[in-house]
């Protein structure tokens, strides 16, 4: 009975350090993250950024870009900038709050990037989902296509919100032509058969915690359709909470933060059959090269 009791807990002891063991690999992972879109300017983690921002860059997370999504937050999104080396910022009108804006909004978003070359254009974008239920989607078109063709002739990469629209998207990406700098579609989970041409035209596709939740088949078809070089990892935080994190925000477990790119890393490349060492590269390398337009943070690095 004793030797029973003796070779139970033996076996208990093992297993929970076999899981301590991997808890304590995964997050000291020694190669370089780059979470290429999420919102740390949101009033849900804002006071809690600064420790945010610290536990990524322990956790590997060597930049992070931050997408402004309205003209009430832009000004939190630049001071994070000059706050903290790591921190990317974007500026751009989200398609969600286009029918909010002011009379000046381009005015000022124009006069932001021209202050702040170290700043990409995002989030801006398309939604006919239910969740841009109610806004008017001529207007989303018309404040879509003012910040894209900016972005063009800043020659610097624009982060895309695209739901339910990808033929809209397909045709105005088609009528400005070739996008050298780049086209992120963020937390991309649209139909494979859209990434050749998508791909054509100069797009990137950054996976999120939003690709969890579709059928695992559904998620690897998407995956295995982008080429590698083009695939970027985000977290979309605090949203987009993925099914496995590793980091929790303080006082409350159910908001997202940037270190929690290893867990999207992790999934992607099980859905890919790829080592994560090899897939933190190759998404890390692609993400460097799409923020290393002319004035950036990046491509000041020696």
């Amino acid at each position: 009975m004793k030797e029973a009791i003796s070779t139970k807990i033996l076996c208990i002891s093992f297993a929970v350090f076999l899981f301590v063991s991997s808890e304590t690999s995964v997050k000291s992972m020694a190669f370089k993250l780059f979470d290429a879109h999420c919102h740390l300017q949101d009033q849900r983690v804002l006071e809690k950024a600064p420790q945010l921002i610290e536990t990524a860059v322990g956790a590997g997370v060597v930049y992070m870009a931050v997408d402004g999504i309205t003209e009430k937050d832009w000004h939190l999104v630049q001071e994070m900038s000059e706050g903290y080396e790591s921190v990317i910022p974007n500026f751009g009108l989200h398609p969600w709050f286009v029918e909010g804006r002011s009379p000046s909004w381009f005015d000022t978003l124009k006069q932001l990037f021209e202050a702040n070359p170290s700043a990409a254009v995002g989030e801006i974008g398309l939604d006919k989902s239910s969740l841009a239920k109610g806004v008017d989607f001529g207007q989303q078109v018309e404040v879509f296509k003012k910040q894209l063709q900016l972005a063009k002739e800043l020659k610097r990469p624009a982060s895309v919100h695209c739901l339910e629209a990808f033929p809209e998207l397909l045709q105005i990406m088609k009528e400005m032509g070739h996008f050298p700098s780049g086209v992120i579609l963020h937390s991309f989970n649209g139909a494979a058969e859209v990434v050749p041409q998508l791909t054509k035209l100069g797009s990137y596709f950054s996976f999120s915690g939003h690709l969890i939740p579709l059928q695992e088949d559904e998620a690897r078809k998407i995956v295995k359709a982008v080429p590698l070089d083009r695939i970027l990892l985000e977290t979309d935080s605090p949203d987009a909470m993925p099914t496995n994190p590793i980091y929790f925000v303080p006082g409350n477990a159910t908001l997202n933060q940037p270190a929690n790119v290893q867990s999207i890393l992790i999934y992607v490349a099980s859905l890919l059959e790829m080592n994560t060492e090899e897939l933190a590269e190759i998404s890390y390398n692609n993400t460097v090269r799409v923020f290393s337009f002319r004035g950036s943070k990046i491509a000041s690095k020696p």
